[in-house]
């Protein structure tokens, strides 16, 4: 399975509005639930105002459009990760799952998923 390195470094953050966010930028994801209104976003990107934020997040995708009935792909990536202790932040999307962890622990996690025979790149 092919994983591709998101590029650009990012941030996670609550923010108390849509209209807080640049919806024109051209990577984010937003998450909205009744107790609250979740972002991630190039961190060049973070709105001004936010409620909460964390820095200093690195990502990568799973290439490729993931069916609906795979069973265990995310489970398995972050079971590798969890083994050596590097905690993650999942994303979903209709075509596959993004995997963020710490910058600290990125290079660390790539070389962990390439031991179990991913293709990080």
């Amino acid at each position: 399975m092919d994983l591709k390195i998101i590029d650009h470094r990012l941030t996670v953050c609550k923010v108390a509005q849509t209209a807080d966010i640049d919806l024109s930028a051209d990577f984010y994801f937003i998450g909205k639930t009744d107790e609250e209104l979740s972002l991630v976003c190039k961190t060049e990107d973070t709105p001004e105002k936010t409620l909460e934020r964390e820095d200093g997040w690195r990502g990568f995708r799973i290439q490729g459009m993931l069916d609906f009935s795979l069973i265990g792909i995310l489970a398995k990536l972050s079971g590798i990760l969890a083994e050596q202790g590097i905690g993650i932040f999942a994303v979903s999307t209709y075509n596959t799952d993004y995997i963020l962890v710490k910058e600290e622990n990125f290079a660390k996690a790539l070389t962990a998923l390439a031991a179990e025979g991913y293709t990080v790149g």
